[in-house]
């Protein structure tokens, strides 16, 4: 297999605009001849749905929540990027490019990154233009904080609910959209299968989850936009009911996975109290802007953190990376609280820094503190019992983001014709780790800015007849799908669905979550293999298919995450080198870094399936860099 990024050549810098002209176009009367199916209503799925009905086209769009608005996206905290340069510190479009490349540390493609900055400034005018209530400075005029990977301010924010409102001026163009009549809007329904007609995605299999109805879905072309999969760790910062089905079907129908194995670990979330939790919580990057990030200078000293004067405090991170300090990525962050709890200077129970706001409540006031961060304070005063106005919050590191995801092309496009993959759910932007507030730019930046443009040059040639789904295609997906049904419910096992699902996340925590080594991968691949056996022999599925059943649900979620853990197992131990968020412990400098192997790990690796017992396929896509010097990243 050949995966063709499809790149446009030339200046960087213009790519995206020669290309939007070389891409054929379908004229306003014939878009209301295509329909388009959209799965997900999060930022990129809200977006795209509501800009390609506003086009014209006639759009069906698929959520298992029962509103759009209940989107995971809801749950972004600190902010958006943009390079609009409103502050006058530095920044622009190649700069935000430069930071984005590097934060990933050179494992993501040039050309999709350049547009993602180009079009970053749009977003914040779409944005206002919807009533999104940024942030402002007291002249009226939109204001900027820092977030990590960057020396510039340029996230736009909403206090620290900022996906919230993104999330509500998307479904605001949305549900105008399904008043329109463009958009048929079908929620607490889920994705269980991708159809396939010639080679190209014509359709999908649904289950409403209220009553158990299987439906089949025809179109002329299907977009993607289903977030990530860090709940493949149980626990993790993601709502519950994110999973990796939709992505994970397309993947055994012939898309390949990209770089499974590239998972972000959050460093500020509140660190795991005990066995009952079933998530964690984050607390927002944005909070590294004004506080300080450090731990006790000797091991085993458990005095309440106000006891503990200056001259015995460790702020680990100003101390090592001084341009950057607590503003480091996210994955050099992770990396350096792990290191310091290992040593045994852990606080809160031994797994936990402190993120003390002392100095800039002194500085600034607690009024201008809360009036930043107010939200958050209360998050964490109402789940610890603890008031970070007077006391420094604990965190430590937790699953988050996934930077892997299926491969696409320039065009959005995965390697199945007609199959397109939006936000989280692709992989394209954020090599191997991403910045803070780029999740949000991405996601509008797909559905806003790209995928109108590339969805109408796959329509107007890939000239597909129409179909039904009267077609055997359809038949057999849904024959398919009854027959997983049928095989979860008939087991009689006596273990819960839960119980296997919080055991494989126990595997995936200690070989491929913060550190992974080659002999830790190879045992977890063994081990999650021997689980996955014992989860079709004994798993217990109650109740009946043709009612709301949500151990059901859970169970077809957690089928998937048992095999996509094994193929994330597999990524990483053919990935021998340290970059972003995947750290191999034989591939480190002496100071303990993440240290790449450019001349054997420069490329995308991306997974095709193979069919049941047959191990997948390794394809890899060259990375070039023209414009971003690969150097070994240094944040000091």
């Amino acid at each position: 297999m050949i995966l063709d990024s499809k790149e446009p050549k030339g200046p960087i810098e213009e790519r995206w605009d020669k290309h939007r002209f070389d891409m054929k176009l379908v004229n306003p009367a014939n878009k209301r001849k295509f329909k388009v199916i959209v799965v997900g209503s999060g930022l990129a799925g809200a977006s795209a749905a509501a800009t390609l009905g506003e086009l014209g086209y006639n759009v069906s769009c698929f959520a298992y929540q029962d509103s759009p608005r209940r989107a995971h996206s809801i749950a972004a905290q600190g902010g958006i990027n943009s390079a609009k340069n409103y502050p006058n510190d530095g920044d622009s479009v190649f700069r935000l490019f430069y930071d984005t490349v590097k934060g990933g540390d050179y494992r993501s493609r040039e050309s999709n990154v350049y547009r993602l900055s180009q079009v970053s400034v749009n977003i914040i005018d779409q944005a206002v233009g919807q009533g999104v209530p940024f942030a402002r400075e007291y002249g009226g005029l939109l204001t900027n904080r820092s977030f990590g990977g960057a020396q510039v301010s340029r996230t736009f924010y909403a206090r620290g609910q900022t996906g919230q409102q993104l999330l509500l001026g998307a479904y605001q163009a949305l549900a105008r959209q399904i008043h329109a009549g463009k958009v048929e809007m079908h929620n607490r329904t889920e994705m269980l299968d991708l159809v396939l007609v010639n080679g190209h995605a014509r359709g999908i299999i649904t289950r409403n989850l209220v009553d158990g109805t299987i439906t089949r879905h025809a179109a002329d072309a299907v977009i993607l936009a289903t977030g990530g999969y860090s709940n493949v760790f149980y626990l993790s910062t993601n709502a519950m009911g994110c999973n990796v089905t939709a992505a994970f079907r397309a993947y055994k129908k012939g898309a390949t996975f990209a770089n499974p194995c590239y998972t972000q670990i959050h460093p500020t979330c509140i660190p795991v109290k005990g066995d009952y939790q079933s998530k964690l919580t984050l607390m927002s990057e944005s909070l590294r802007n004004d506080g300080r990030v450090w731990v006790p200078k000797k091991v085993g000293d458990h005095r309440p953190p106000n006891s503990i004067p200056d001259e015995e405090r460790d702020y680990y991170l100003e101390r090592r990376y001084p341009s950057f300090g607590n503003l480091v990525p996210r994955d050099v962050a992770s990396r350096n609280a792990k290191i310091v709890c290992d040593e045994g200077r852990g606080v809160g129970g031994g797994q936990a820094v402190y993120l003390d706001f002392r100095d800039a409540i002194a500085r600034d006031g607690k009024d201008a503190v809360e009036a930043k961060y107010g939200n958050l304070f209360h998050m964490y005063h109402k789940i610890t019992d603890e008031d970070p106005y007077s006391t420094p919050m604990r965190i430590y590191p937790a699953p988050h983001y996934t930077m892997g995801g299926l491969w696409v092309d320039y065009n959005l496009m995965s390697n199945v014709p007609g199959l397109h993959v939006l936000g989280e759910a692709n992989f394209s932007d954020h090599g191997s780790n991403r910045l803070g507030a780029s999740a949000l730019m991405q996601g509008l930046a797909d559905g806003y800015f790209v995928i109108p443009y590339t969805l109408g040059n796959y329509l107007a040639t890939a000239k597909q007849e129409k179909v039904t789904t009267d077609h055997p295609e359809f038949v057999a997906a849904e024959a398919e799908v009854q027959g997983r049904i049928d095989k979860l419910l008939s087991n009689n096992g006596t273990a819960t669905v839960d119980s296997y699902h919080r055991r494989l996340g126990r595997i995936m925590w200690e070989y491929c979550g913060m550190s992974r080594s080659d002999e830790g991968l190879r045992k977890a691949i063994v081990e999650i293999s021997e689980l996955r056996a014992e989860f079709w022999d004994n798993v217990s599925v109650t109740g009946s298919k043709g009612t709301f059943n949500s151990v059901l649900e859970r169970a077809g979620r957690v089928a998937d995450f048992l095999e996509l853990g094994e193929l994330m197992c597999r990524d990483a131990l053919e990935r021998a080198e340290s970059c972003g968020g995947h750290f191999r412990e034989e591939s480190q400098t002496a100071e303990g870094e993440a240290l790449r192997i450019d001349e054997q790990y420069s490329h995308v690796a991306a997974w095709e399936y193979q069919g049941e017992g047959t191990d997948p396929v390794r394809h890899t896509e060259d990375l070039e860099f023209e414009y971003v010097k690969l150097t070994q990243r240094s944040y000091k």
